[in-house]
């Protein structure tokens, strides 16, 4: 069965498709893509929320990265305005996503992705969205060094200091430089997120992130070469 139609059915064959309960959410858990889509639709209206209003280029932003077949959209739409409308808050779900999910950081990432497309859809990012952006983040498990990483590989950082986007020290020597970037890459390759299943859009996104993440290491390389310091192996 296909991942939009598991969706479908999904969403109309649940009284409440945002609920997890008890043992239905263990730790550990294989990811699921129906329930990765849903976590994706739930937080996502949050998201749009989060400043006190939903706007319509927030509701093109969430379409974008759920690009539904034909026959699916109305669906789709139906998960958003449910989860828009609700008066019940996100965070024991964030939570319980991240617990399982715990051995899949890369999909609790593609989330975060997914929610700051969102977020720059206005062309800003207010403090009310950073805010929900950085409590997400942490209930998914991530340190405020991973966060940083991920929201400037959205957002952008100075140009000389590649070494937050790596989330690295910048007295990391060579091979620990080396050690992030291969890390850090294979868990954002637009490969890895085909394999996932992802929308066409969040393959975009990766395909960005990847870009800034390999500017970083190159930014690192000519630093340390001007410095005399060597560069980080390949």
């Amino acid at each position: 069965m296909s991942f939009w139609r598991r969706l479908a059915d999904f969403i109309t064959g649940h009284h409440d498709p945002f609920e997890c309960r008890g043992e239905d959410c263990p730790p550990g858990r294989a990811v699921d893509d129906a329930e990765f889509a849903m976590a994706l639709i739930g937080l996502g209206a949050k998201m749009a929320k989060a400043d006190g209003m939903v706007t319509r280029t927030e509701e093109r932003a969430f379409l974008q990265v759920f690009r539904a077949p034909p026959g699916f959209e109305d669906s789709i739409r139906r998960a958003f305005d449910l989860a828009k409308q609700t008066t019940l808050g996100f965070d024991g779900y964030a939570r319980r996503l991240g617990r399982r999910f715990k051995d899949h950081p890369a999909v609790l990432e593609d989330v975060l992705d997914g929610l700051f497309h969102i977020a720059k859809a206005d062309g800003r990012v207010t403090q009310d969205e950073d805010d929900f952006l950085s409590k997400v983040a942490e209930l998914f498990g991530f340190t405020e060094r991973e966060f940083d990483r991920i929201r400037i590989g959205h957002l952008g950082a100075p140009e000389d200091d590649p070494y937050v986007i790596l989330g690295i020290d910048r007295d990391a020597d060579d091979q620990a430089v080396k050690k992030a970037y291969r890390r850090v890459a294979s868990q954002n390759h637009p490969d890895r997120l085909i394999a996932r299943g992802a929308p066409a859009e969040m393959q975009r996104i990766a395909v960005e992130k990847m870009a800034v993440i390999n500017a970083a290491y190159a930014a690192i390389t000519r630093q340390r070469n001007s410095a005399g310091l060597g560069a980080p192996a390949e």
